[in-house]
């Protein structure tokens, strides 16, 4: 009697089934709408939300619900993404399903390998018992030494490299806190802090992420300047940084770990250390090819015959090298997140059907031209708001490019200068706190187990509101004091 009751609690989770039926009727009420009004630039051009278009907004907001609670695993929720596109006639079939494979969605899947290469080389334990014997034993410090190591690592690799290089650190870090499986305020704290600082690390140099470069170059087509690798790190850097420390103050105070300190860690670390002995062949050949890899995309935008090459080309020449010398077997291709993968590739597959359906522009336009006769300072915090939420569910690259040319347009009328708008939005651009499908680094940390997805969206918020402070404290005090031009005569 007994199991059977805990069957029919297990079956009927109403919680669950609130929320998959809020998803489907947002869904289904915005799809079949009448058709909404047009959104209108401040030149005064129309822009029609088409029944594709509407249909895009539909399956962006089911999507968004059933990500944020989970009501089927995160890689189904993409899954259906995709479905409804094709079954609603919102885009064909080889649009919808070929995202779901784009060069982002790789470059995700060779960072994962990488990380399995350092779990099973032993590099991760190796790395792991070093730093906590410069660390300490106190958990705070532990904190602070992972979070920093993160945001430093992002300033020279990409931040989903990164996040896959520090996921099974922490993960050895992690089992020497506690053997139990159930989530802990360290793990939470350990892993969310993690993907939070990747982000906030990446928007510092044009290697932490795409986004910089691709954002860069759509603002010299429009402004017709150029803007430096170091004069967006010279203004980047104090942003990122703050946010770094504020992040670490952040999590201790949401996640204070439960012991302040782990006693005897720092000499467990150099015990586990001395007792792996010296560096094994497959270690030296795996950080070869790795080192080699990140190197090779670190420069390869100042050599001018690499810059043609993709990024996730090179990328994967690493995961083709790790099965040729045999570092890697069948088994572990097989044991690989593919949860996380399909993740990413539902949102790449919602990002293009917003995109390309003028969903996205529409939003944008409606939007902003709201705060076409606001206060300069009101102007720009909202286009680094609207970046800021689009990037939780779009790619971060077409959030500025669906914003930047209407925020460019209205600027002259308000007085604000092009730079400053540029700034504060590859600023939010970078730190998605409410989403797993916002950066991967947020979907690596998802997989430890420690959250979930409500969790994350729920201290996402605080996490957002610190984010749109220190931006609003930048463009008020940091950048003009840095020689930042905010506002035009």
């Amino acid at each position: 009697m007994t199991a059977q009751t805990e069957s029919l609690n297990y079956k009927f989770d109403w919680k669950r089934i609130l929320f998959l039926l809020i998803g489907l009727t947002l869904f289904f009420v915005v799809n079949f709408a009448p058709p909404w009004p047009d959104a209108i630039d401040p030149t005064g051009k129309h822009f029609v939300l088409s029944k594709e278009a509407k249909g895009a907004l539909a399956v962006f907001l089911l999507g968004g619900t059933w990500w944020v609670f989970e009501v089927v695993p995160i890689g189904i929720t993409s899954l259906t993404i995709g479905v409804l596109q094709v079954l609603f006639m919102i885009r064909p079939a080889n649009s919808a399903f070929k995202d779901f494979m784009t060069p982002s969605v790789l470059f995700i899947f060779a960072s994962l390998v990488i990380g399995m290469v350092f779990t099973k080389t032993g590099l991760t334990k190796r790395l792991a018992y070093k730093m906590l014997a410069i660390v300490g034993e106190r958990t705070s410090m532990i904190y602070l030494g992972c979070f920093v190591v993160t945001a430093a690592l992002t300033h020279i690799m990409a931040h989903t490299a990164v996040a896959a290089t520090m996921y099974p650190l922490l993960m050895t870090i992690y089992s020497m806190y506690t053997d139990d499986d159930t989530p802990t305020k360290f793990g939470k704290g350990l892993f969310m802090g993690m993907a939070f600082v990747a982000g906030a690390g990446s928007i510092v140099t044009l290697l932490g992420a795409a986004r910089g470069a691709v954002a860069l170059g759509f603002f010299k087509d429009i402004i017709g300047r150029d803007v430096s690798f170091f004069e967006l790190t010279f203004y980047m850097f104090p942003v990122g940084w703050v946010m770094t420390l504020l992040l670490w103050g952040f999590f201790m105070i949401f996640f204070k770990p439960e012991s302040a300190t782990i006693p005897g860690l720092r000499e467990k670390a150099k015990k586990l250390s001395i007792a792996m002995g010296s560096i094994t062949k497959n270690e030296i050949l795996a950080a070869t090819i790795i080192f080699l890899c990140i190197f090779v995309m670190s420069v390869k935008q100042f050599v001018p015959i690499l810059k043609p090459v993709d990024k996730t080309a090179i990328i994967l020449i690493s995961t083709v090298l790790f099965f040729i010398f045999q570092i890697l077997d069948i088994q572990d291709l097989e044991a690989i997140p593919w949860n996380i993968i399909l993740l990413f590739g539902g949102a790449m597959s919602i990002g293009f059907c917003l995109w390309e359906t003028g969903a996205a522009e529409w939003l944008a336009i409606n939007w902003l031209s709201m705060f076409k006769e606001s206060h300069w300072f009101v102007f720009v915090m909202s286009i680094a708001f609207f970046v800021m939420i689009m990037t939780n569910f779009i790619m971060n690259v077409a959030a500025i490019a669906i914003s930047l040319p209407v925020a460019l347009v209205i600027a002259p009328y308000l007085g604000v200068a092009p730079e400053v708008i540029l700034f504060s939005a590859l600023v939010t651009a970078g730190m998605p706190f409410l989403l797993l499908v916002g950066a991967a680094p947020n979907a690596i940390a998802y997989d430890s187990k420690q959250f979930t997805t409500g969790e994350f969206f729920l201290f996402g918020i605080p996490a957002s509101i610190i984010l749109m402070v220190v931006v609003g404290l930048a463009v008020y005090v940091i950048w003009p004091i840095m020689g930042m031009p905010i506002l035009v005569n």
